[in-house]
């Protein structure tokens, strides 16, 4: 089965300084990564992801790079901003279809 870690767990960041999640993931037929932020009180919502056919996604202040040799991916958060305070998730799964995804 897949295996991802997280690292750090917990990260402590200045406002306006620059943020990196960095996750590793064990199988190599994975394909889909999305990242999740869970703010206090909700649930967890998928905030940016990549597919193994990139190696690099920016949506606003976040950037998702995935190195599929190192079976590695990391979350960016440039200018980071009191509201980015939350839980962040990383995720890998191998079956990613329109609608539907089955993260591990």
């Amino acid at each position: 089965g897949e295996n991802v870690e997280q690292r750090p767990s917990t990260l402590s960041v200045q406002v306006g300084d620059s943020s990196v999640i960095n996750c590793t993931y064990s199988d190599s037929a994975s394909t889909y990564f999305p990242w999740y932020k869970q703010e206090l009180g909700k649930g967890p919502r998928l905030i940016i992801d990549i597919r193994s056919n990139a190696d690099k996604r920016k949506d606003g202040r976040m950037t998702v790079l995935l190195n599929k040799a190192a079976k590695y991916f990391s979350l960016h958060i440039t200018d980071t901003q009191p509201g980015d305070s939350a839980l962040y998730f990383c995720a890998a799964g191998a079956h990613c279809f329109p609608g539907t995804c089955y993260p591990y």
